[in-house]
């Protein structure tokens, strides 16, 4: 039984929710980051990145800069850039990218269903990662980057959704990206009422996206019932802020790989030695998976289409996965990549950069490239179910949340 309750948000005011609508702090570092709030200062990087407001010689981790955003969020709801709602509402936030909707809830989730693995996880959380944003979300005392939950698709939750979406929305905008954002507020009592329900009804929430914000949100609300022994559970910071989108609507994208060597074999060993677990053949064009166990490669020059052999393929929820093939009998056992975490020779390119940036790869600092069919949300749903962990890098969800559409004050 899931708890995912209707919040009175701050949001933008109409006037500035274009520019205030921010990627998320972590697609940046800090010499772009600076970049976007220079030429956007109503940027939610702002305060997501209030280092952008120092010199390269303040820490981003210095105090004074977690005080900054604090300072910032504070001045700018009182300068009326953000509005709040005056009762709990639910929210939808729909994005459109290249013609494919996705249509999410925004509500807070329970941070006792993540402690109790209602809220299923697929990766592990970095203790250093999650730092920087409890300390964030402890000195700003409001979430402001939302989590990217999935759930099993719900016909019922559909209807609501559609009969939602059918009226004007509170904010229609494209960013500079040309993805299109939409948001709708649901106030009507009977309707928070039935979704509070139809969530209550659900035995398992997934996290597809932000394990270290969840897990730094969560850590956040734990120490506030530390410092508040007589908290009720119903406090603000039991909660942290979410968009929960059905797993009908959601695409995972490849996560592809880039392999700095051949690990001392030459071309035609290397080839020789991946055909004893894969077939191999030349390709007249660029290769894009069609299908689980498939694979594109490019090396000296020329892409290859691989299929692993049937002995390969297995039922297990993480052993099953594309990305553990590859990892376990081509990455590992030939190339020596033995922990694609920490090993420098590997690299990562989301499938949103296309296979061009792998041939630009490979021509400019690497020897060989993989093209990868992607994860579907079910094999993520069947890793979580398992309580297993999905091998590193192995979603790349597109388009990202925006922050700054939604704030949570805890």
């Amino acid at each position: 039984m899931a708890t995912i309750r209707p919040f009175k948000a701050y949001r933008p005011c109409e006037a500035y929710v274009s520019k205030i609508a921010a990627l998320p702090y972590d697609v940046y570092n800090r010499a772009e980051a600076v970049e976007v709030v220079k030429n956007n200062p109503d940027s939610f990087l702002a305060i997501d990145r209030a280092e952008t407001s120092f010199p390269p010689e303040v820490d981003t981790y210095d105090d004074r800069v977690y005080d900054k955003a604090r300072e910032l969020l504070d001045s700018w709801i009182a300068e009326k850039k953000f509005i709040q709602e005056e009762t709990p509402c639910y929210y939808i936030y729909e994005q459109v990218m290249d013609g494919r909707s996705q249509k999410g809830i925004v509500a807070c989730a329970s941070i006792d269903d993540y402690a109790n693995n209602i809220i299923k996880k697929h990766e592990n959380t970095r203790a250093d990662k999650e730092l920087d944003r409890i300390r964030h979300v402890d000195t700003c005392s409001a979430q402001t980057g939302p989590i990217f939950l999935a759930y099993r698709s719900s016909d019922r939750v559909n209807e609501i959704v559609k009969a939602v979406v059918s009226t004007t929305p509170v904010y229609d905008f494209a960013s500079e990206d040309g993805i299109i954002h939409r948001v709708w507020v649901i106030r009507e009592e009977d309707r928070v009422s039935e979704l509070c329900q139809l969530f209550a009804q659900m035995n398992a929430i997934y996290i597809a996206d932000g394990h270290h914000r969840c897990a730094s949100a969560v850590k956040v609300g734990m120490k506030r019932r530390q410092e508040n022994p007589s908290y009720t559970g119903e406090e603000e910071f039991n909660y942290f802020l979410s968009v929960l989108f059905p797993s009908d609507e959601l695409a995972i994208m490849d996560y592809n790989r880039v392999v700095k060597d051949l690990n001392g074999l030459s071309k035609e060993d290397y080839l020789k030695r991946i055909s004893q677990d894969f077939t191999v053949a030349e390709a007249a064009a660029p290769v894009k998976p069609e299908k689980k166990g498939q694979f594109g490669m490019f090396l000296d020059g020329k892409w290859y289409v691989l299929e692993a052999k049937e002995a390969l393929m297995s039922e297990d929820a993480v052993k099953g996965l594309d990305v553990s093939i590859l990892q376990d009998y081509l990455l590992g056992p030939v190339l020596g990549i033995g922990d694609p975490k920490t090993d420098k020779r590997i690299d990562f390119v989301g499938g949103i950069r296309g296979l061009s940036e792998l041939e630009r790869r490979v021509s400019q600092d690497m020897e060989v490239a993989f093209s990868m069919y992607p994860t579907s949300i079910y094999e993520l749903f069947g890793v979580a179910d398992a309580d297993l962990l999905m091998p590193p890098k192995s979603t790349w969800f597109e388009p990202k949340l925006r922050s700054g559409l939604f704030i949570h004050q805890i």
